[in-house]
């Protein structure tokens, strides 16, 4: 099990890799699909009301997943190097609606 504090460091890792990836003008509309995709698929797997430590339950394994999701839904050349940052980006988005979020 991953400690909600170590996941929330390691989504906003991602989210700061996907800010400097965006910034690539060749590669943004292809991230931020994923990003969309994944969160569609938190909100599936999570729902609308949920805690830190809830959506953490679902950080281990979120890497296979989260390449099905990718490959089924937003699909482009190159997507499987960058689905790890698209997931850790969502994850980090989507912790701003937990009942416990701080910044």
């Amino acid at each position: 099990m991953v400690s909600v504090e170590v996941a929330r460091q390691q989504w906003e890792e991602g989210y700061r890799r996907l800010e400097v990836e965006a910034a690539d003008a060749r590669r943004p509309a292809q991230l931020l699909g994923q990003v969309e995709v994944l969160t569609q698929e938190l909100r599936r797997r999570v729902g609308a009301g949920f805690t830190l430590a809830e959506l953490a339950e679902h950080y281990p394994g979120a890497d296979r997943w989260a390449a099905e999701v990718v490959q089924e839904r937003a699909p482009s050349l190159g997507w499987a190097r960058s689905v790890a940052t698209a997931a850790d980006a969502a994850f980090h988005l989507y912790s701003r609606g937990a009942r416990d979020y701080r910044p």
